[in-house]
């Protein structure tokens, strides 16, 4: 069935003008009474009587009415779902407790209006992002696509923010009062990060941080949650983990776990925005000024090599030469 013709009916019901009801569509007269007579050729029925004030419906026309209404209705909501600046800002993020969605959070509070919807996509290949980005599944994706020939012409990858790292202990670990770690005082020290999945971004962070900085990551055993490695922390004299500055964690009070950063460097894990080089959703200008705004970390920062440039400049250089920015 014709959803212009029922959307032309519904409006002429409601006018009961068709030159009214013509004027709102943008259409001619004639083009408001052929598709009336084309709907009622379908239907058999006649959908209108004519009145000395215009017209009104039959009764056939009035039990049609509200069924006309709804598919109009529904039609209209399934392309507002699917158009840009009409539909939620959709963005993928690596967990609902991850740095990203804190920021976004941040956003969305000094922004109540935005409509947005935070995804956290199954698939942990930052490819895979990019792909549904690509598709349009999702409008923007913070992953990081290390390889730079490996992402989409159509999609451009810049630089969101920079997440500090932060030791993550129970009370019995030997550096668990510290106030804050320089990289070399974490060595021979068994840092447990379980569950990394080969090929995606934290996987190759975690293998050039290691290498530059001559740290044990035992990424051995699958990851049950975040709660199980709280737990081990929590009971454990040797074992520590890294957590992001932004990321979020609960624990139970009788864990008393401590977040310890690390400085001189600081180790920046590098958080980028993966978004359409055209027409990508209107929102995102806003996501973007205020990714601009944060405040930059202090001191001397470590990021990996493959990390892209921070928008702000201001860059320096760790002390092996790689890459760094005071953000």
């Amino acid at each position: 069935m014709d959803t212009e013709a029922l959307r032309t009916f519904v409006r002429a019901a409601e006018l009961g003008r068709l030159q009214h009801a013509a004027d709102e569509l943008g259409v001619t007269q004639q083009a408001v009474s052929k598709r009336i007579a084309a709907l009622e050729r379908e239907l058999e029925v006649r959908l209108f009587t004519r009145t000395a004030r215009g017209v009104e419906p039959t009764p056939d026309g009035q039990a049609l009415l509200p069924h006309a209404r709804s598919i109009v209705a529904e039609v209209e909501r399934a392309v507002a779902a699917v158009r840009p600046g009409s539909r939620a800002l959709r963005i993928d993020v690596l967990g609902r407790r991850s740095a990203q969605a804190a920021v976004l959070h941040d956003y969305w509070r000094s922004h109540p209006r935005t409509d947005l919807d935070v995804v956290a996509l199954k698939d942990t290949d930052p490819r895979a992002a990019a792909a549904a980005v690509e598709a349009g599944d999702v409008d923007a994706s913070f992953r990081s696509v290390t390889d730079p020939a490996a992402l989409p012409s159509d999609l451009r990858m810049i630089h969101a923010f920079d997440s500090p790292l932060e030791l993550l202990t129970g009370p019995r670990h030997p550096l668990a009062s510290a106030r804050a770690l320089p990289p070399a005082q974490l060595r021979k020290h068994r840092i447990w990060v379980p569950g990394i999945v080969p090929r995606s971004e934290w996987a190759e962070f975690y293998d050039e941080l290691a290498a530059r900085f001559d740290l044990r990551i035992d990424a051995a055993g699958p990851h049950f949650g975040d709660e199980v490695l709280l737990d081990v922390l929590a009971e454990s004299a040797d074992v520590a983990t890294f957590v992001g500055a932004r990321d979020r964690y609960i624990w139970p009070a009788g864990h008393d776990l401590r977040r310890i950063p690390i400085v001189n460097p600081v180790l920046a894990y590098p958080l980028s925005l993966i978004l359409p080089r055209s027409n990508p959703h209107p929102g995102l200008r806003g996501i973007i000024a205020h990714l601009e705004g944060l405040p930059p970390i202090p001191g001397e920062v470590w990021r990996p090599s493959w990390a892209p440039a921070p928008r702000h400049g201001g860059g320096n250089r760790g002390d092996d030469g790689g890459p760094a920015a005071a953000r």
